[in-house]
């Protein structure tokens, strides 16, 4: 479309990205048939076309008002509307680009300032997450029927973690809040690649990905962890690390945008652009592998939740399905898989209208085949789905664990097997 930017959106890092976007769109509509808040609500300003059309008016000098601001904040950043696209319009890009703008230009209330700084605050800390998750988990049988509900129950200890030393070697982020919600989830996926043949080496340096901090309009403290996480996984990967491993595919998907993130700068984007193309979602390192001879044994019903960032994200849908079929899953059909869960990082808190009926239309679509299991591919969909207390929601590599035949023979490790601290 015809695009004019001021002079103070000509200003911006980001205005040629911006203005190339914009001019991309040739405002079809496809967009709106798959757009989860379109469908909700019916408003062409909570579609990607009119969202598109607003930051199009805010980046021309247009007056920018709080009904801006709150058409931008409902959107899920599921990306649907990218995988619909004929015309390969970066949406999830120019969204960023103007929620910045906006941000600047529209005072939040006071209410909507403590919640974001709450989040921000708390969840990318793992530690500070797990005292207080604990703290609530454990009172949890004592509280109010509405207040027990958005509090998960007290999960499994996991498993210990193999120690084998093997010539192949990943790196896996441990994410923030996975390891208190499902800590299972990673010590499980580290059980089957060792099965496979595969180290996982812990960098405790790194952390959050900056995802909860970018996509709360405070991005450069978003790519300020992404550097920290560059940093930290560096070594690692100059001594032959083949990939770094997300069993988050919300983690994952934003990991991949690092190389886009700091293509502009100068002491990272060249850094950023190994450490994307290394981000491997642990469904692409699985499907790689031998798995017919770990001897799986499934006969199960199983619903798949494949989360938006991993099939319009990542461009992954299908890839957790193969990997459950090798292993002998049934897969129940999933009507309008498509469409979000409706948890979409910190939308579930920031827009929990919204994304309860995004949950109760997914659970609904979810449970329609009656399978045994549902399981998912992101802690954020994995807790959105489970909040519900129906049939509880796992990730699938837990699964995929059980259904695997032990060893025939046990293992005897030598001392030197032993994996130490890699960095």
């Amino acid at each position: 479309m015809q695009t004019l930017l001021s002079q103070k959106a000509k200003a911006l890092s980001r205005a040629e990205e911006a203005e190339k976007i914009l001019r991309s769109c040739v405002h079809c509509g496809f967009c709106t048939a798959t757009c989860p808040t379109y469908q909700l609500l019916g408003d062409e300003l909570d579609g990607p076309r009119g969202r598109i059309y607003l930051i199009k008016q805010v980046l021309e000098g247009n007056e920018v008002t709080a009904k801006t601001q709150q058409h931008l904040d409902r959107c899920l950043s599921c990306r649907n509307c990218e995988t619909t696209c004929p015309s390969g319009v970066q949406y999830h890009n120019l969204l960023d680009i103007g929620r910045e703008v906006v941000e600047k230009e529209v005072p939040r209330s006071l209410y909507e300032r403590l919640l974001r700084t709450g989040i921000r605050t708390v969840v990318p800390r793992p530690v500070l997450f797990k005292i207080l998750c604990t703290a609530g988990m454990i009172v949890r049988p004592l509280l109010p029927g509405a207040l027990k509900r958005k509090i998960p129950p007290l999960p499994d200890s996991p498993r210990e973690r193999p120690r084998r030393h093997h010539k192949r070697k990943v790196l896996m982020l441990e994410g923030c809040v996975q390891p208190t919600l499902a800590p299972n989830t990673n010590a499980a996926a580290t059980r089957v690649l060792d099965r496979l043949g595969i180290s996982v080496l812990s960098v405790p340096q790194a952390g959050c990905c900056g995802a909860v901090d970018y996509h709360l309009n405070a991005q450069e403290r978003g790519l300020e962890r992404a550097r920290r996480n560059i940093d930290s996984w560096w070594p690692a990967v100059r001594h032959g690390a083949e990939a770094i491993v997300q069993t988050a595919s919300g983690c994952g998907a934003f990991v991949r945008d690092y190389g886009h993130l700091l293509k502009n700068d100068k002491d990272y984007a060249e850094k950023a652009q190994v450490i994307s193309s290394l981000a491997k979602d642990l469904a692409e390192v699985i499907s790689a592998e031998p798995l017919e001879t770990l001897n799986p044994s499934a006969n199960q019903r199983i619903a798949f939740h494949c989360p938006c960032t991993l099939q319009h994200a990542q461009k992954l849908g299908g890839a957790v399905e193969e990997i459950l079929t090798r292993f002998g899953f049934s897969l129940t059909s999933v009507p309008d898989g498509h469409l979000c869960c409706g948890s979409a990082g910190t939308y579930s808190i920031t827009q929990p209208e919204l994304s309860i009926r995004l949950r109760d239309q997914k659970l609904a679509a979810l449970e329609s085949g009656n399978p045994d299991e549902i399981v998912t591919a992101n802690i954020g969909c994995q807790t959105h789905l489970s909040g519900a207390r129906k049939k509880p929601v796992r990730h699938w590599i837990e699964i995929v664990e059980e259904s695997l035949n032990p060893p025939t023979k046990p293992i005897e490790l030598k001392p030197e097997e032993m994996i130490s601290p890699f960095v």
